[in-house]
């Protein structure tokens, strides 16, 4: 139970709020069409909610229980379409817009105080000046800290209309600096990291497919050449998705023109063909691609493309296995849903959509069942799951057989890192520990590196480091498994490692210093 509790929890979160996975971007003509029912009228959904709002015993939220019951009844029909409340439906959509409106900055609340843990570049708390490791006493000359935060009240304090002006004091020495920041448009990169892993080979982290992931991938590739670059290791674990149209776009970047991509078809969606262009910028270069079983829908998209083409060696596990493309249609209130409309299909015609018939809760445990059965830390065991095939094998470009039925099957596997996956390891992860370590105990230490690959190359978390780390958090954490210690012990180290790395440096030191370790990594540097 402790081995999987951290895949049905990460599980849950990928399907239960990475849920825009797939969305197709179209027209405000299509996006606004009619679902078929409203909440008005002469439906018995309406006449019922009418019935509990004019009469049941108690006050209740109508707005609640029509949220639920719409969301009950798309739920029945397949797992990934869904009922978003407005905030809900805000978030996404940012998320996978590329920006919002608002000061640019990361925090973490410790002890009822804000601190800040990121400040975004070139956004407006970096053009004011604001410095990782702020704390915020006062909002707009008013008390901030101490005052019982929650990420909501922090968000309504820090959000707000471009270039209205949000007062911050910080404390600084034994007093209280003001920063005036104007707030205004914070762009959110998709691309999480990007270095030379060695002399001839670039690393790019990806973690989703929003609006602007070609354009931040052409950056990101642009400067990695002058750097030498003529291999690319593309990482897509973890990615959940996005846009259907961002995915075209980047495997447009590694196609020949005319080669077809993905192909999407659904009941009232007639067959759509996605071509690649004449545009890409790495058509040449070799090409290996990170996946694991949390890598979804468009990443399985691109996966899928690059292997059924041959244009790229798959290294890593089976991925999640989403194949179905939703459409939002967005109510006035601000609510949407997100309604499956079609299938996507791959080169060869595979459909990599695992089945959901058993039914949501089964959908939403598969992952841990797979671990369970031992397809995570098994080639043979991966290789021979027919719930995974079904029976029915593709080919590729240049003839190798490839599967459908359940996610994209790796051409090279790499199993999954037992270390990785202990209750301990999500327990520390959840309650902010590492983070909160660094900024309470190891800024002194940080301060004592010029640059952040001095720091990687240099700093080597010891075993005191460790214990320090392990009394500090065991004021939060009352109960440690002692076994789950023992055997985390390493992989502890390298996230406190590399949660320092990013406070200081941001996400490029912190990947780094993360691959240094991963074996998935070093395997695909190694083909």
């Amino acid at each position: 139970m402790k081995k999987t509790a951290g895949v049905i929890f990460r599980t849950m979160i990928l399907i239960l709020v990475g849920i825009t996975i797939g969305l197709l971007i179209s027209d405000n003509n299509f996006a606004d069409r009619n679902l078929g029912f409203s909440f008005s009228g002469n439906d018995k959904l309406s006449k019922v909610l009418e019935l509990v709002g004019q009469n049941y015993v108690d006050s209740v939220n109508i707005d609640s229980i029509e949220g639920a019951s719409v969301n009950d009844l798309l739920q029945n029909l397949d797992p990934h379409s869904l009922y978003l409340p407005p905030q809900q439906a805000q978030s996404i959509n940012e998320r996978l817009d590329g920006g919002f409106n608002g000061i640019g900055i990361e925090y973490q609340i410790m002890r009822d105080t804000l601190i800040i843990t990121q400040v975004y570049a070139e956004g407006p708390a970096a053009k004011a000046g604001l410095l990782t490791g702020s704390r915020v006493i006062n909002v707009d000359n008013k008390k901030f800290s101490g005052t019982k935060l929650t990420p909501e009240r922090v968000n309504n304090a820090f959000r707000g209309a471009k270039d209205a002006i949000i007062l911050l004091g910080v404390a600084e020495g034994k007093g209280i600096k003001t920063y005036t920041i104007k707030r205004g448009r914070v762009d959110l990169s998709s691309v999480n990291a990007a270095y030379m892993a060695n002399v001839n080979t670039g690393y790019i982290k990806i973690s989703k497919f929003a609006a602007t992931t070609d354009i931040d991938f052409r950056k990101a590739l642009s400067k990695l050449k002058i750097d030498g670059m003529s291999k690319l290791l593309l990482d897509l674990r973890g990615n959940g998705g996005g846009y259907l149209n961002a995915a075209t776009s980047l495997a447009d970047e590694f196609l020949g023109k005319g080669k077809l991509i993905v192909y999407t078809k659904g009941v009232h969606e007639p067959r759509t063909d996605y071509f690649a262009t004449d545009s890409g910028t790495f058509q040449q270069g070799k090409v290996t691609v990170l996946i694991d079983e949390y890598s979804a829908s468009a990443s399985e998209i691109l996966a899928g493309a690059l292997q059924d083409l041959d244009r790229a060696t798959i290294v890593g596990r089976r991925s999640f296995g989403k194949g179905l493309v939703q459409q939002q249609f967005p109510f006035g209130d601000g609510s949407a849903v997100n309604l499956t409309v079609a299938r996507y299909y791959t080169p060869s015609g595979r459909s990599i959509q695992k089945s959901y018939k058993g039914g949501l809760e089964s959908y939403r445990n598969e992952l841990a069942v797979r671990m369970q059965k031992g397809e995570l830390f098994s080639e043979q065991s991966s290789r021979s799951d027919t719930v995974a095939f079904n029976g029915l094998s593709y080919h590729t470009l240049n003839g190798r057989k490839v599967f459908s039925g359940g996610g994209i099957m790796p051409d090279v596997f790499v199993p999954a890192d037992t270390t990785q996956n202990t209750l301990l390891i999500q327990n520390l992860l959840d309650q902010q520990l590492f983070s909160a370590y660094v900024i309470d105990r190891m800024q002194p230490i940080l301060n004592k590196f010029a640059t952040d690959d001095d720091f990687i190359k240099n700093y080597t978390v010891s075993d005191d480091d460790l214990h320090n780390f392990i009394l500090y958090s065991s004021q939060t954490l009352k109960e440690m498994d002692s076994h789950e210690l023992l055997i985390s012990r390493d992989y502890i180290k390298s996230i406190l490692k590399a949660n320092a790395a990013r406070f200081k440096w941001g996400d490029n030191a912190f990947y780094q210093v993360m691959n240094i370790h991963d074996e998935a990594y070093k395997k695909a540097l190694s083909i």
